[in-house]
């Protein structure tokens, strides 16, 4: 108990220095993602042999035979995509986190609130769970492809050409549409949403959490399923998509540069179908 109360109060000492902990956790964050993918992720391949500088690397390829998935093996893709998604969405999160622990520690200083330990550990566990339940779905969605051969096995990219396009021209579509957009004001504005669905408490904090992270996840489900086109392990497309993440959600004017990103899609999924004809 000692221990984790001490535990506690570290992290909350870290929490009170706003700008100090975004930037270690951004630097975190990063290296995790690199030792992480550098290590293959469990896969047992090295990260640069699945990686190519390429639009769509794997469009043409032959199919390979497939091998059957073990327990430990879903395990590993569940994992690879869990943590994949932990470097790629947290640094997005942190302005949120961060605003969150001000919010209550302001209300705990004003008797508004219990005083105690911050409960933004939790609201960050809450915002995790839900990219645990969509790494999960990605992991069963990788099989699927697999083992209807639109994915190589091996380097876990798109082998289809139509499969390809189609998710490029389907994410440029939900780049512009309502949803998208709804879901992205609610990211770009941590105030605001905190305003709006603020509960006390550890439990509150959870779900705050959990609510914050289906908004995310109606963001940017769509670039995430991009890694299906240029490799679930491609190191380019992993960086790439997390800088556009970052872009979307914390620069001015973040929401015109995610409907200018729509029409690029679209046009990066005609021509990878135009070129196959």
């Amino acid at each position: 108990m000692n221990s984790a109360r001490e535990a506690g109060t570290f992290v909350e000492t870290l929490l009170r220095r706003d700008r100090s902990i975004v930037i270690a956790g951004l630097v975190a964050i990063t290296l995790l993602a690199w030792v992480w993918l550098h290590s293959g992720a469990g896969t047992g391949m090295s990260l640069w042999a699945m990686s190519r500088l390429q639009l769509a690397p794997g469009v043409g390829g032959m199919p390979m035979p497939v091998m059957s998935w073990s327990g430990l093996t879903w395990v590993i893709m569940v994992a690879m995509w869990w943590i994949m998604m932990i470097a790629m969405m947290t640094p997005s999160a942190a302005p949120m986190i961060l605003l969150h622990a001000r919010v209550t520690r302001h209300a705990q200083s004003k008797g508004r609130m219990p005083a105690g330990i911050v409960p933004s550990g939790l609201f960050l566990a809450g915002y995790l769970a839900v990219w645990l339940v969509f790494s999960v779905v990605a992991t069963a969605l990788q099989w699927s492809a697999e083992q209807a051969l639109l994915l190589s096995q091996p380097m876990m990219w798109s082998t289809d050409v139509w499969l390809a396009a189609g998710l490029l021209i389907a994410a440029g579509i939900y780049q512009l549409s309502p949803f998208k957009t709804v879901c992205l004001e609610h990211c770009r504005a941590p105030a605001e949403f905190l305003s709006r669905h603020w509960r006390p408490g550890p439990g509150g904090a959870l779900r705050m959490g959990m609510e914050h992270g289906a908004y995310c996840l109606g963001c940017c489900w769509s670039l995430m399923a991009l890694l299906f086109v240029g490799g679930i392990m491609n190191v380019y497309w992993i960086a790439g998509l997390a800088i556009v993440v970052l872009l979307e959600k914390l620069m001015p004017r973040g929401d015109r540069f995610a409907r200018f990103l729509g029409p690029v899609l679209i046009a990066a999924g005609l021509w990878t179908a135009i070129g196959a004809l």
